[in-house]
């Protein structure tokens, strides 16, 4: 299964950045061939890089999201992306009135939701804060996209091992 997937904020310079390279990170390591993107609701970051506070939590992690650039959420992610990622119940409204009628709920998720299923906790925004939250954001974004890779590599997984006749690249 070749997964694209969308993590959504307000600004796309924070928490969905910081978001996209985790999991990018994840999937490198587990040697899919997924997509992933980010994208902001409010159109007031376009074209900047992630905060420089995102960038750091990330580089001490070994992940480098400095060539990211902010950009819109628009309605035809609906039909380019498999799964779309909202950081906070405020960023699922704003993708609501961006895709009127063709807002598709059943491609929406709070990413929290991947690890509390139905408990709808919002990723607090960095942004307002200092420097410690943004390492709280980053743990709790990290939680989240593994649970992803959880929930989803292992169908992969098991889908490369019948290809294979039942041994990965790893021996498994």
């Amino acid at each position: 299964m070749h997964m694209k997937i969308l993590m959504v904020c307000l600004g796309n310079i924070c928490r969905s950045p910081l978001a996209e390279g985790i999991l990018k990170s994840k999937i490198s390591q587990a040697g899919l061939d997924w997509i992933v993107d980010s994208a902001g609701t409010n159109g007031c970051h376009i074209g900047e890089p992630p905060h420089k506070l995102s960038q750091k939590v990330a580089q001490i992690h070994n992940i480098d999201i400095s060539d990211l650039r902010a950009r819109n959420f628009i309605v035809d992610d609906f039909d380019r992306f498999d799964k779309i990622y909202a950081m906070a119940e405020e960023v699922v409204i704003e993708m609501r009135q961006i895709a009127g009628k063709r807002f598709d709920g059943k491609k929406v998720k709070l990413l929290m939701n991947e690890i509390y299923s139905g408990k709808d906790i919002d990723v607090p925004d960095p942004w307002y804060g200092t420097e410690p939250g943004y390492h709280e954001v980053y743990k709790m974004l990290d939680a989240a996209c593994s649970k992803i890779m959880e929930n989803y590599a292992l169908g992969e997984d098991l889908d490369n091992r019948k290809r294979t006749g039942g041994i990965d690249k790893s021996g498994r």
